[in-house]
């Protein structure tokens, strides 16, 4: 945080109910972190844990990440690492589908081509 010149006095910490899987105990403390960052308007929450005192942690380094990032104005590391699995995961084009399947044809073609002849075969 001191890299960036984050100040504990800029950031507004908020503590929020839980929701989703860990029971009834999560739902009922107020265990998610909700921090905002007023000099540059990043705002964040966070309930990976159970525990406030863990989330508070968390929230601050995803914080400084995010911080980081605006900084930086480059893509960083998640970032990529999050595109690349979305273009994984995207279907691929109606050309792109034809093209892969002519390569896999000519391909074939290829192999049957380097076959040994069968004398006995009709």
């Amino acid at each position: 945080m001191a890299e960036l010149k984050i100040l504990e006095s800029d950031i507004v910490e908020n503590f929020i109910l839980g929701s989703g899987s860990g029971g009834q105990k999560v739902n009922r403390t107020a265990s998610c972190v909700q921090l905002r960052h007023e000099p540059s308007g990043v705002e964040l929450r966070c309930q990976k844990t159970r525990s406030q005192a863990q989330n508070r942690f968390f929230a601050r380094r995803d914080l400084c990440e995010k911080v980081a990032e605006q900084v930086e104005g480059e893509k960083s590391a998640r970032q990529q690492k999050n595109e690349k699995i979305r273009r994984q995961k995207r279907r691929r084009s109606r050309r792109q589908r034809d093209r892969m399947l002519d390569d896999k044809k000519k391909q074939s073609v290829k192999k049957q081509a380097r076959r040994s002849v069968d004398p006995n075969r009709d």
